[in-house]
């Protein structure tokens, strides 16, 4: 696996080009804030009616149609949702693609699964951050940087890695790490980390933990903050030097615990499960139930929301941080601005 260094990294490749930045979400603003900083050239592509036009403009962006943004454009980077991309592409990204430019991407989703096929004719990276648009944003203000993944999918031009890499330095990719890969290998383990362990994997144990004590007769306070609150203690550890330094951390009961009862709770069924998972992503079924969903209206997807929504760990957890007015200090998501 290659990590490329900063000093591989040559910046000016991007300030004498014109980036389409289009969606202004999580990674659209991120993005889109840090290559202007960085002084390379920036529009953002969003569709007639969008509430985020004025929050773009608000910032400081310049603001066109998705269609007249990539007609200006060098490098086009898409940063709509996945199931929206294909659509958007074929309306109003490939008619008006100018020739020798580049089609970006920050998630491999529907070149991988062949949801939208560019010319032979255009360059193809992605440059995927590790984190989400949010966090993105505010290392960059600090002068630091999210790690990001760096892949070619297309390369008529020959130097497409290397405008890659300088568009990854631009919204401070290179501050930390920029490591490449493959549209496939990024597509398959984010989906498969998203569904096993980080969102799927992680709210059910959440929520099962909860339930488990609230039916047991303990207060809902009580299972909020040891089933939701303390996750990110134990997160943190985690992520500042692995598992281990998580143990080293907490007490020998908790290790002891740690260590003869985790495998209980996730077990040969649960591995057996993310098998499952992983082929049923692997094979393009996912994907294709994803976009099906979506083109019927997401009617499952919404009702699975709200079901999340009103479950009872929200409205304790709402309750109890109100009482914690600290924890909005310095917050990552502000959905007023992004």
């Amino acid at each position: 696996m290659k990590i490329y260094t900063r000093e591989e990294a040559d910046a000016d490749l991007m300030k004498n080009k014109t980036v389409a930045v289009l969606g202004y979400g999580s990674q659209g603003h991120a993005h889109a804030l840090n290559l202007k900083d960085s002084g390379v050239n920036v529009v953002v592509g969003l569709r007639e009616g969008s509430s985020s036009v004025a929050k773009a403009e608000g910032a400081g962006l310049e603001v066109a149609s998705i269609a007249d943004a990539v007609g200006r454009a060098d490098v086009v980077m898409m940063l709509l949702p996945d199931e929206l991309a294909a659509d958007v592409y074929h309306e109003d990204v490939e008619p008006n693609l100018k020739p020798g430019s580049y089609l970006a991407f920050a998630h491999g989703f529907n070149v991988h699964f062949g949801k939208i096929k560019p010319s032979a004719e255009t360059g193809v990276f992605m440059v995927a951050p590790k984190g989400p648009g949010h966090l993105v944003r505010s290392m960059y203000t600090k002068g630091m940087g999210v790690p990001c993944l760096l892949a070619v999918a297309q390369d008529p031009s020959g130097v497409t890695e290397a405008v890659g890499l300088a568009y990854a330095d631009c919204i401070g990719g290179t501050r930390a790490a920029v490591i490449g890969t493959s549209f496939r290998e990024e597509t398959e383990t984010d989906l498969f980390g998203e569904q096993a362990v980080l969102c799927g994997g992680l709210t059910e144990l959440i929520r099962a933990g909860f339930e488990t004590l609230v039916e047991a007769g303990y207060a809902p306070e009580m299972a909020y903050f040891e089933c939701v609150h303390e996750v990110k203690l134990i997160v943190d550890l985690i992520y500042e030097g692995g598992i281990a330094n998580m143990r080293y951390s907490i007490s020998n009961t908790a290790e002891y615990g740690d260590l003869t009862r985790g495998t209980r709770v996730v077990g040969d069924s649960t591995r057996a499960a993310m098998k499952k998972i992983l082929e049923e992503i692997q094979s393009g079924d996912f994907a294709d139930e994803w976009i099906t969903e979506y083109k019927c209206g997401l009617p499952h997807f919404k009702e699975l929301r709200r079901e999340g929504e009103n479950h009872p760990v929200e409205k304790v957890g709402a309750e109890l941080r109100s009482l914690m007015p600290w924890l909005t200090d310095e917050r990552l998501v502000d959905k007023s601005v992004n």
